[in-house]
């Protein structure tokens, strides 16, 4: 075909407008079944997650120095023409709705963190109408007066009383339906128009998104089960493996009921043996007619040595696999006598930038639905709907740009002018020198 051919347009079809195939989502009557893990679906997997989180050290920090970062983030409110005076407005407003809900707003931020943990954080909008400090009535008690409808809350609806979605004939998401045990209401359900979800990812449109905490999950469990295993050895070792010994005929078919009575009694006791103030056991002073040994005894075996394998290497390979996982292995610098100052801040950047892309997945939900549905409410022009930004702080080495910037100007590569000065003095923090007055 050439470039003089002519080309027509072609009518749409019926299906052009219309989804013919699925996402592939995985799930029954509204319950996800994504991961092939039965201990990671449904109620399980939001009780392992949050035994993960709740329990385990290393994770425990990761997600304290996220939430901690996230809290730091500087939130700003820009309007859609910084020219227009209406737009400047409602830029303010915004603004003014996040400084005015009942819980503040780096609570709210930590309660959508949760997503995290969870794969997914479904907050549900509480509005209110702002008509001053002095109403009893908190759905209109507010720190202004002018009559708008404001945020009054966004509370979260916790994963686990969530117990089913709600799809649309083209896979989309409707809501989701709540158990909500404390109210004894029983089932209800949250339409999305009135609720946020955020997600560490939209896949396959999974309104559960996935969790950080996904491949940490293979060695959080075999590191609890050895650390589990370990106590126990640790215990046996100090109080010694019991060994019981009894006459023969106990042991035998021929055992009356009285003696495997006994039998299972001695069994018992040598289960649960432990080294503290109920420790003992006591035995008939009866000798073998054979032997002229005693009938019964007990005794502590210990292996009075070192073990095969080194635990403590085992459980630090596994501490080191959970926060590779999280890209957060920045916390376990220094703990082994290992890695450098650069190497600790290279991996803490890298962090910083994988919290970003989770910063800018909250405020893309909030500038797509919080902010327009806000808007609407209050009946302003689509044109003068302000957007919700956020600077990241990020970790700067003073000291390893100094040693840069020195060495530098000992080669006579750069020389000191006032460019490079303020520079130098915005990123340390410092104030700006003072203009000469002429």
């Amino acid at each position: 075909m050439s470039l003089t051919d002519d080309f027509t347009k072609a009518a749409p079809t019926s299906t052009d407008f219309h989804e013919v195939g699925s996402t592939g989502l995985v799930q029954y009557g509204g319950e996800v079944r994504e991961d092939f893990l039965r201990q990671l679906q449904g109620k399980r997997g939001y009780s392992t997650y949050r035994e993960m989180s709740d329990n385990h050290p290393v994770i425990g920090a990761v997600l304290y120095s996220i939430e901690m970062l996230v809290r730091g983030v500087e939130w700003t409110v820009s309007p859609s023409d910084p020219n227009d005076q209406r737009a400047v407005d409602e830029a303010t407003f915004v603004s003014e709705c996040m400084t005015d809900m009942s819980h503040s707003w780096p609570d709210t931020l930590s309660s959508i963190l949760s997503m995290l943990t969870f794969g997914y954080s479904y907050n549900e909008i509480v509005y209110k109408r702002r008509n001053g400090p002095e109403q009893k009535d908190s759905s209109e008690r507010s720190k202004f007066s002018d009559g708008r409808y404001g945020w009054r809350k966004w509370p979260i609806r916790d994963q686990s009383t969530i117990t089913r979605w709600k799809f649309d004939d083209a896979g989309g998401i409707d809501g989701a339906f709540q158990m909500d045990t404390t109210a004894g209401a029983g089932e209800v359900f949250l339409p999305i128009e009135k609720c946020l979800l955020f997600r560490t990812t939209t896949k396959r449109n999974n309104p559960q998104g996935r969790s950080i905490l996904r491949n940490a999950f293979v060695p959080w469990y075999f590191q609890k089960r050895i650390q589990e295993i370990e106590a126990i050895g640790i215990e046996r070792d100090l109080a010694g493996m019991p060994v019981a010994l009894v006459p023969p005929h106990l042991l035998s078919d021929n055992a009356t009921s009285n003696e495997t009575a006994a039998l299972g009694e001695i069994k018992r006791i040598v289960r649960n043996i432990r080294r503290d103030e109920q420790e003992g056991i006591v035995f008939p002073l009866a000798y073998d007619p054979d032997t002229k040994q005693l009938a019964y005894d007990l005794k502590l075996l210990s292996t009075g040595g070192r073990r095969q394998f080194d635990t403590n290497a085992i459980i630090a390979r596994y501490d080191a696999r959970i926060a590779m996982s999280t890209l957060a292995d920045f916390i376990l610098l220094g703990h082994d006598k290992v890695g450098t100052q650069a190497l600790s801040v290279s991996k803490i950047q890298l962090f910083a930038d994988a919290l970003e892309t989770w910063v800018a997945g909250i405020a893309d939900v909030i500038n797509q639905h919080a902010v327009p549905r806000l808007m609407r409410l209050n009946g302003v022009d689509p044109s003068l709907y302000p957007t919700l930004d956020y600077s990241t702080p990020r970790q700067v080495d003073i000291g390893a740009i100094a040693e840069y910037v020195s060495k530098l100007a000992g080669v006579g590569a750069i020389l000191p002018d006032e460019n490079l000065g303020e520079h130098l003095r915005d990123i340390a923090g410092l104030p700006q020198e003072e203009a000469e007055s002429v």
